[in-house]
C-alpha cells in the first residue's frame, strides 16, 4: 500500500503543477481506495462554493470534506446535505465564527478582493486544530491581459500550557501566473511553496488564538511573498538574461572592457 502511494506522490511531483487538478481526479479514477491518502496528501488550488443558506462564498480543501460533501464555515453545513457529518463543539464553533469574521477583514487590507474561509476541528488531546484559507483569482478581460490565481492554506495546532498556547504552523502557497503576448507567446509560472513554524504565545482568553495565530499566519505570509519574489521572477530573470541578453554582445563587451580599464587604474 505505501510503495503505491509514494508512487502515486512520485508521479504528482513530476506532473505539470497547473493540472494537479485533473492529476489527482484520473489517480483516484485508476486506484478508488487510496483515494482519501491522496487527497489527504497532495495541495490542490481551492475550490470555490457558494453557501446555499447564506449566499456566501467559501472554500473546500480537504480539511472541510466529509465523503463528498463539504462544510461551510457560515452556516456550518454540508453541501450535499449530510446528515451525520463531522462539526466543531460548539465552543470551538463559536470561535470559528469570530475567526472567519477576522481572517474576512484581513483578506481584505491584504488581497482587496478574494475569499477567506476558516475551519476548527477538536483534537484527541484536548487542544484544537484549523485551517485559514485564502485565495484570489486574477481574470482577464481580453487575451492580451494576464490571469492567475494565489492559494494560501495554512493550517495550524494550538494546545493551550497554563496561561502559554503553543502553535504549530505548516503553510503552503501556490500559485500560477500566465501571462499571452506576440513577442513572447504564453509564458505559464507555477508552483508551490511549504513553510513551517512553532510559536509560543500568551493566553489570556479564547479569542487570544485568533490574535495569535492570525499574528503568525501574517508574518509567514509575507515571509513567503518575498521569497517567492526572490525565487520565481527573481531566478526567472537570472536564467532569461543568461540565455538571451537584452543588449548586444558588442556592447556588453565594450562594457567590460571600460570596466577593467577602471580596475586597472584604480589598482595604480
Amino acid at each position: 500500500m505505501g510503495d503505491l502511494l509514494d508512487s502515486m506522490l512520485d508521479l504528482m511531483r513530476r506532473l505539470p503543477p497547473t493540472h494537479v487538478g485533473e492529476n489527482v481526479a484520473s489517480l483516484v479514477a485508476i486506484c478508488p481506495d487510496y483515494a482519501d491518502d491522496l487527497l489527504g496528501s497532495v495541495d490542490q488550488p481551492l475550490k470555490l462554493m457558494t453557501d446555499r443558506a447564506t449566499g456566501k462564498d467559501y472554500l473546500a480543501c480537504d480539511y472541510n470534506r466529509d465523503g463528498e460533501s463539504y462544510r461551510s464555515p457560515w452556516s456550518n453545513e454540508y453541501d450535499p446535505p449530510l446528515e451525520d457529518g463531522t462539526v466543531p463543539s460548539s465552543k470551538l464553533r463559536k470561535l470559528e465564527i469570530t475567526a472567519n469574521e477576522a481572517f474576512d477583514t484581513y483578506r481584505e487590507m491584504y488581497y482587496e478582493g478574494g475569499v477567506s474561509s476558516v475551519f476548527l476541528w477538536d483534537l484527541d488531546d484536548g487542544g484544537f486544530a484549523g485551517v485559514v484559507l485564502l485565495k484570489k483569482v486574477l481574470n482577464p478581460t481580453d487575451s492580451s491581459q494576464p490571469s492567475g490565481s494565489w492559494d494560501s492554506i495554512h493550517v495550524f495546532e494550538a494546545s493551550e500550557r497554563g496561561r502559554q498556547a503553543h502553535y504549530k504552523l505548516t503553510s503552503t502557497i501556490m500559485l500560477q501566473l500566465v501571462t499571452t503576448g506576440d513577442s513572447a507567446g504564453e509564458v505559464n509560472l507555477s508552483g508551490s511553496m511549504t513553510r513551517q513554524h512553532e510559536h509560543d504565545a500568551p493566553l489570556t482568553d479564547a479569542s487570544s488564538h485568533i490574535t495569535n495565530a492570525g499574528r503568525m499566519i501574517e508574518d509567514m505570509e509575507i515571509k513567503m511573498r518575498n521569497l517567492l519574489q526572490e525565487v520565481y521572477f527573481g531566478k526567472t530573470r537570472d536564467v532569461v538574461s543568461e540565455l538571451r541578453s537584452q543588449e548586444s554582445l558588442e556592447r556588453a563587451r565594450k562594457q567590460r572592457e571600460v570596466q577593467r580599464e577602471l580596475v586597472g587604474l584604480m589598482k595604480r
